[in-house]
């Protein structure tokens, strides 16, 4: 929807509790507010949504990154991968929730059951040949909700980050070894550059507020915070170098760009293993 559009719809909302008149009578929206991926600013999109429950009997709401059918992935989508944490507003609530992206075999589950509600999304997949993103938002329980860490649901959310950022680093690997053409070497870069965005985000977010605060609850961790920030500017480092040779990209030697990009790939490899065997544990003791 256009930006004035949404405004409008958004301004509705929040003025009447959720229920929405004039041009807009009748529809059933909710309010997702995102982190944006590379700002860093709340984001606020009027979304149609599908009640659901999974198969642990958890409530969750479905939303899908239809665009009206276009080409590109709506920006809140690409947000959530980055900052899976979100507040959502339905009628007179607000919450936080947690967005979790369904793939594969699960994607195409939930997006016939969302079709199945609102038959007007299959015209929307029909309008495109990207594949409409599907997002279970599970609510946050207010007694367990511990600011700013969130450390109930945060190993979950730190897996999916980690696991997105394998899938973008095996895509641009793919990408590397077939450029063939012009075309191709925009999209790299294209590709490089959100990768590369997304880990500053995630990067930053840990050494802002995670690390500090695991760091005050398990002072005889320190060592392991200490060794993966120094991994965090050594991986800033890579990823500046590996931009810049991505800048000159058609003057490039292969044999040099394919080198950069595996010190970078086994960087991350071992930075991602690390971190998750020593941090994982931290936070899952809150459960």
């Amino acid at each position: 929807m256009p930006l004035h559009f949404n405004s409008q719809i958004i301004d509705e909302f929040r003025t009447n509790a959720g229920r929405l008149g004039g041009p807009f009578e009748g529809w059933v929206l909710l309010l997702l507010t995102t982190t944006g991926a590379r700002s860093g600013k709340d984001h606020t999109t009027p979304l149609g949504f599908v009640e659901d429950r999974d198969e642990n009997g958890r409530d969750r709401l479905l939303v899908t990154g239809s665009a009206g059918g276009s080409d590109r992935h709506p920006d809140w989508y690409r947000n959530i991968l980055v900052n899976p944490t979100v507040t959502v507003e339905r009628g007179t609530e607000t919450w936080r929730a947690t967005a979790v992206a369904a793939t594969g075999a699960e994607r195409d589950r939930l997006f016939a059951k969302v079709v199945a509600a609102a038959p007007g999304y299959a015209d929307y997949q029909k309008a495109t040949d990207r594949i409409i993103p599907v997002v279970a938002l599970y609510r946050i329980p207010e007694d367990t909700y511990t600011p700013p860490n969130r450390l109930d649901a945060l190993a979950g959310e730190l897996i999916k980050i980690h696991d997105w950022l394998r899938s973008e680093l095996t895509a641009l690997a793919e990408g590397l070894g077939s450029r063939t053409a012009s075309g191709l070497t925009v999209e790299l870069r294209r590709h490089c550059l959100t990768f590369c965005s997304a880990m500053a985000v995630h990067h930053g977010g840990e050494d802002a507020g995670l690390f500090p605060y695991l760091a005050r609850t398990h002072p005889e961790k320190a060592e392991v915070f200490a060794r993966l920030q120094a991994e965090h500017a050594t991986v800033g480092r890579v990823l500046d170098e590996l931009q810049a040779l991505l800048a000159r990209l058609d003057d490039a030697e292969p044999g040099a760009l394919h080198a950069e990009f595996d010190r970078l790939r086994g960087e991350l490899e071992t930075h991602f293993a690390y971190e998750e065997e020593q941090v994982l544990p931290l936070l899952r003791e809150s459960v």
